[in-house]
């Protein structure tokens, strides 16, 4: 005995809608076994839900729905085997793309777990003790963009001749030093040879403060006169270390070094 479905039925057993089965009718892609001639109702056979699920899947091959009405009125073996072997190509390259896409995610979210975990949230003004850094100063970047944050340490790495790239390499930061009112981007040295460029933070005692971009000219100045006030030093350069706050979104850490004096850090 043929069972038949209704059209709520068909589109859950096809994983579709039934708008969606409507329009296949319309468009004559797939037709309902049976319409009831009173009250228009549409109903399917088994046969039919097997010819719905056909065309989902070739849908998922990224084929629109005139191809897949030619496709399904095939009548040569010859004609369907070579259509399914370059599917069956494409299915190949989308899962090789798919794979790619899964392993730069996997990168970014292992380098967002690492700066979450190195990640210190700082509350009003704090008084740290770094120990010393050596950074190396970009020629040309002064200030941090979304071009120039994407691909930051590859613009270092530029900067040192071939002969000298095997004695650099840097931490994943970046930054701006200010020294003189000139203000260069920066990339700390976890291995390096002297070249121009290079500075030395010294070790010591660092006012720190977190800010917003709006925040960072005024956050800047409070640190600079706290320095001057508080502790009787004229700041000869300032640091301010970017913070990564999203995917596209960043803020800053401002450092004040203030000397090594024996102060009491907390």
């Amino acid at each position: 005995m043929q069972k038949y479905f209704s059209i709520g039925e068909a589109a859950k057993a096809a994983g579709t809608t039934s708008e969606t089965l409507r329009h296949y009718d319309r468009i004559g892609l797939v037709k309902p076994g049976v319409r009831d001639e009173w009250t228009n109702y549409r109903y399917y056979t088994e046969q039919d839900i097997v010819r719905l699920n056909t065309v989902r899947a070739l849908q998922l091959m990224d084929l629109p729905l005139k191809e897949i009405k030619r496709v399904l009125e095939y009548d040569d073996l010859e004609k369907i085997v070579d259509f399914l072997e370059r599917a069956e190509e494409k299915a190949d390259e989308k899962i090789a793309a798919l794979q790619y896409s899964k392993a730069k995610i996997g990168l970014a979210k292992a380098d967002y777990e690492r700066k979450l975990l190195s990640r210190e949230k700082l509350t009003g003004t704090a008084l740290k003790d770094i120990p010393e850094r050596v950074i190396l100063l970009s020629d040309t970047l002064e200030e941090p963009t979304l071009d120039n944050l994407w691909s930051y340490l590859d613009h270092f790495y530029e900067k040192v001749t071939p002969a000298l790239k095997d004695k650099f390499s840097f931490e994943d930061l970046a930054g701006i030093y200010t020294e003189n009112g000139l203000s260069r981007l920066f990339a700390v040295c976890t291995r390096y040879t002297d070249i121009e460029g290079l500075r030395v933070l010294p070790r010591g005692k660092y006012l720190c403060a977190n800010c917003t971009e709006e925040e960072r000219g005024e956050t800047l100045g409070e640190l600079i006169h706290t320095a001057r006030t508080k502790y009787g030093t004229e700041p000869e350069f300032t640091v301010q270390l970017i913070v990564v706050s999203g995917i596209l979104h960043w803020n800053y850490e401002v450092q004040v070094y203030v000397g090594d004096k024996n102060i009491p850090v907390r």
